[in-house]
């Protein structure tokens, strides 16, 4: 009997091993692996087959439970060399004995580390630095940033860093240093590289656009427009470091801007072109820093100034009904309709007086000939009767 119950415990645990083994394989095809491996893309990897499997050679490699597997070679001690991999050489590799049981699995992740990095800084008012970058190389793999801030002769401050935009805060640098040092450390799997910048503040000191640009007519003034704003809410300093503007404007069509430089808002400007909406944009820069950037622009904003209702109204006919006792159509007595009989009026008595002018002109050549002729013709008659008495005195005797 106790034989028999030796031989049944050995059974059991022997049942028992082998559905043990048969649930491990099972975990391992639905991809839960045992451990994760990095490797460099365009590269050879080599995977072990468990930390020393030397005895249990011949080995088969599967990837995601497929025998198909990239471009390789396997070792004499088990291990599987991936030559020159890519991206479809990733996945879930297991290796097994040649009676098939499972002896260690890998997850393997491609890529590269990290290269040097683009880095530009926004300083939106005093009392921030946002810094953003570029990476140079995609690594494919997830990549962590350290990042700090200092100035000549200072400690480092260090710079909060948003991973998923890619950008860090510094709150209150001391910014009347002359020049800041902004070091980022990229860091993955495979290595890591960091990047100095070197900054001026005041120079890259640029505020926020102006907001809440509002352009409103002026009752009664067709030639006006009131342009009011607020500062960015993004400076807060107001007093401490005071704002300037830059207003331009134009009405809308044209390519001409007209420009003023008020010091508050808001500002009235008085040569806007009556009738016409107009554009407006407004931009800012700290007063007091000269080497500052002028802000962008804010978005464009239409006004239009104000209109006398009355004269976009059609003028009423005053005019009794019996004045035009035949007119069915009453815009014809309009001062439009007007305009070209007057015109016609005006024309025809420039003809009349240039027909009279001629008419004078002519009376008097022929007068003039007249008068000419009569002279001509009593001198004729004089030289006649001369002669006749000459002709008598021949002719009497002596």
């Amino acid at each position: 009997m106790p034989a028999l119950l030796s031989s049944s415990g050995s059974l059991t645990v022997i049942w028992f091993l082998s559905w043990s083994l048969c649930l491990s394989s099972a975990q391992i095809r639905t991809n839960e692996v045992s451990d994760v491996q990095y490797g460099r893309l365009d590269s050879n990897v080599t995977l072990a087959c468990g930390k020393s499997q030397i005895n249990r050679i011949p080995v088969v490699w599967h990837l995601d439970d497929s025998q198909l597997l990239p471009w390789h070679k396997v070792t004499s001690d088990g291990s599987l060399v991936l030559l020159h991999v890519n991206l479809s050489a990733q996945g879930n590799y297991s290796c097994y004995d040649n009676h098939g049981l499972l002896l260690h699995s890998i997850k393997l992740r491609l890529g590269y580390p990290p290269g040097l990095l683009s880095i530009s800084c926004q300083v939106p008012n005093h009392t921030l630095v946002r810094c953003s970058w570029k990476e140079s190389v995609k690594t494919f793999l997830p990549v962590k940033y350290n990042a700090s801030l200092r100035g000549n002769g200072k400690a480092w401050q260090p710079c909060l860093v948003d991973a998923a935009h890619k950008y860090c805060d510094v709150e209150h640098p001391s910014f009347w240093q002359t020049i800041h040092t902004l070091n980022v450390t990229a860091t993955n799997a495979l290595g890591s590289e960091s990047t100095a910048a070197r900054i001026k503040l005041d120079k890259l000191l640029k505020p926020d656009p102006p907001e809440s640009v509002l352009v409103n007519e002026v009752e009664g003034f067709p030639n006006k427009l009131i342009i009011s704003w607020n500062f960015p809410s993004s400076w807060a300093l107001r007093d401490a470091f005071p704002l300037v503007f830059h207003i331009r404007y134009r009405p809308h069509g044209s390519q001409y801007w007209s420009e003023v430089y008020p010091e508050e808002s808001p500002v009235v400007i008085f040569d806007a072109l009556a009738g016409h909406p107009h554009q407006v944009q407004v931009r800012a820069r700290d007063e007091l820093d000269a080497e500052s950037q002028w802000s962008d622009w804010s978005p464009l904003r239409y006004g239009r100034p104000w209109e006398d209702p009355a004269a976009s109204e059609p003028p009423e006919d005053h005019f009794p009904d019996y004045v035009f006792p035949f007119n069915t159509k009453p815009e014809t007595s309009t001062s439009k309709s007007l305009k070209p009989v007057l015109q016609d009026d005006g024309n025809l008595g420039l003809v009349i007086l240039l027909v009279l002018f001629a008419v004078v002109i002519v009376a008097t050549v022929l007068s003039l000939f007249f008068v000419v002729w009569v002279k001509q013709r009593r001198r004729e008659h004089v030289t006649k009767q001369e002669l006749t008495s000459m002709v008598k005195m021949k002719s009497m005797p002596i």
